[in-house]
């Protein structure tokens, strides 16, 4: 059942994906596109993949992707992108909760900065490792708690205001108990994709292989 929240929210990307301009740019995520190419395609879930700069790009290499996110309009916008590309992607809107995929479907899952709600984060964390298969891959960039002060002085620089909202160590290694840890690390980066992430922040990256 969607909540006041959920739909304030959904209505707030809407407003920022209707705008002509792609928000994030059409450029893949930098920490995405090193890594992506280091394993052979497959099928790749993306929940909230915008303006589907990510999926189109894994697109290009060869994956069969699968993008989700709440915004119709990011929806259009992905789907022109992947016309402009001469790729095709399968694009659902919904909440990544109640989306109805089966299991152990996925050779790879990327959370390219998906700052859901706080207290949906582990259980949408827990689902989509239910949906990977047995040695396959999550790719994972967000803003880490540090991020919290670097938005302060340049709001530019894009972030959740909410600080249970960003990421630590210890929340991943929550979140993912079952993998085998090929990269855990916080570093601060200078991000210039698009019109809403600009400057110096902090985030969290994680690449890691479902064991179990």
């Amino acid at each position: 059942m969607e909540t006041q929240k959920d739909k304030e929210y959904k209505e707030f990307w809407d407003k920022r994906y209707s705008e002509k301009v792609y928000s994030y740019g059409k450029q893949p995520n930098n920490f995405f596109q090193k890594w992506i190419t280091k394993f052979n395609p497959g099928k790749i879930f993306l929940p909230a993949d915008g303006e589907g700069r990510n999926g189109v790009y894994a697109a290009t290499l060869g994956w069969e992707v699968i993008s989700n996110d709440l915004s119709i309009e990011a929806q259009k916008k992905g789907l022109q992108l992947a016309d402009e590309n001469n790729v095709r992607i399968d694009y659902i809107i919904g909440d990544v909760e109640e989306l109805d995929l089966p299991e152990s479907s996925f050779d790879a899952i990327a959370l390219i900065f998906a700052h859901f709600s706080s207290d949906k984060i582990q259980s949408i964390h827990q689902k989509l490792t239910t949906l990977l298969k047995l040695d396959g891959i999550v790719i994972f960039e967000a803003y880490s708690k540090k991020h919290f002060d670097y938005r302060a002085k340049n709001p530019k620089v894009g972030g959740p205001r909410d600080m249970n909202m960003l990421f630590s160590e210890d929340n991943l290694h929550r979140d993912f108990p079952n993998y085998d840890i090929l990269l855990l690390e916080e570093v601060k980066t200078f991000l210039d994709e698009g019109k809403y992430h600009q400057g110096e922040g902090s985030v969290m990256r994680f690449i890691g292989k479902k064991n179990s």
